[in-house]
């Protein structure tokens, strides 16, 4: 048999190499990696009315030319881009997209409304990834009697969204009192809206809504009265970041999200108001959210602009999309290993 040369000789061992790689990577089994836990501390359950369904743009309100009170009233959508969200038509359609969504990126979800809505999430989605969370802007929707058997009950692990503001109520309101007692007693983690509701939200829905009731100073007569309530500022006080930073300065057991005007204003705005946030040192007491409604690809724009931000580092964005929201709602890390 002829000698075979060197370089034929070579060539020949290195597809026999191949080929046993190939080989024994085939024979393993499939990889089982998660994609890094993701927690959404602000979301939604409400009915889906296919009458007000409206598909809409990301960054809607990066145009507000107005209005006049003799027409009108003023946009409050924008659906005028070339990729809009598109609004699910049913409560199917979006819960079935919302836990494929949370299974796929590996999230949790803290979620306030309808009481029977958050049941069929959690039935759908792996256990302890829905957390219920009991909605209250006004002594006018529950006693404090039935506040308190409904925190007791131990279905309900958080309060909030409280949102007095569009009752034309500052959050230190003393009728809501009792209520923030009851969560304070309980040790329960209370998330209050603060902060803007949108374009002409006085004129369209809401003509209660008041700007300055989003001033974050406001709660400083709530914290002094319950110096061991934690608490989480929604929406971050936006725009109000100088007020916003200065709260968290005194008041070590505040934290704040970002939810709702991370798909809202210009994106180069959202960044600046995060960045501020980060530069002034609270990064570790930001907490990823979305305002999460009708719009199940909201969760991934939402995630795109933490993820995306040139002026985080990896650990900073898993503070803001993880373990910020671990170490607040005391959660146990290792179940989301």
């Amino acid at each position: 048999m002829k000698k075979l040369s060197l370089p034929f000789a070579g060539i020949l061992f290195f597809l026999l190499f191949i080929q046993n790689a190939l080989f024994a990577q085939a024979s393993q089994p499939e990889s089982t990696s998660k994609h890094l836990p993701i927690i959404d501390v602000h979301v939604h359950a409400m009915r889906v009315n296919p009458a007000f369904a409206r598909d809409m743009c990301p960054w809607f309100l990066s145009d507000m030319p107005g209005g006049d009170p003799s027409q009108s009233a003023p946009a409050f959508i924008n659906t005028d881009c070339a990729n809009p969200l598109k609004a699910a038509k049913s409560d199917k359609e979006f819960q079935d997209s919302l836990i494929a969504t949370m299974k796929r990126l590996n999230m949790t979800i803290v979620a306030s409304g309808d009481a029977s809505i958050i049941r069929n999430w959690q039935k759908a989605a792996d256990p302890g990834r829905v957390i219920p969370s009991l909605t209250i802007s006004s002594s006018n929707e529950m006693t404090v009697v039935a506040f308190t058997d409904s925190l007791s009950s131990g279905f309900y692990k958080v309060m909030g969204e409280v949102a007095p503001q569009y009752q034309g109520m500052s959050p230190s309101d003393t009728s809501l009192d009792a209520y923030f007692a009851v969560a304070e007693k309980l040790n329960i983690p209370v998330g209050i809206h603060m902060g803007t509701g949108g374009n002409g939200m006085a004129n369209i829905t809401s003509p209660k809504y008041r700007a300055s009731l989003g001033n974050p100073f406001l709660l400083e007569d709530l914290l002094a009265r319950h110096p061991k309530l934690k608490i989480w500022v929604m929406h971050a006080g936006y725009p109000m970041i100088d007020e916003m930073l200065a709260l968290m300065g005194a008041n070590a057991y505040v934290y704040v999200d970002i939810a709702g005007m991370i798909w809202s204003y210009p994106l180069a705005e959202v960044n600046d108001y995060i960045k501020r946030l980060v530069q002034a040192g609270f990064g570790k007491r930001i907490l990823y959210g979305t305002d999460l409604m009708i719009w199940p690809k909201l969760l991934e724009t939402s995630i795109g602009v933490i993820e995306n931000a040139n002026y985080l580092s990896f650990d900073q964005k898993r503070d803001i999309l993880f373990n910020n929201a671990v170490r607040f709602f005391r959660l146990d890390e290792s179940k989301f290993k």
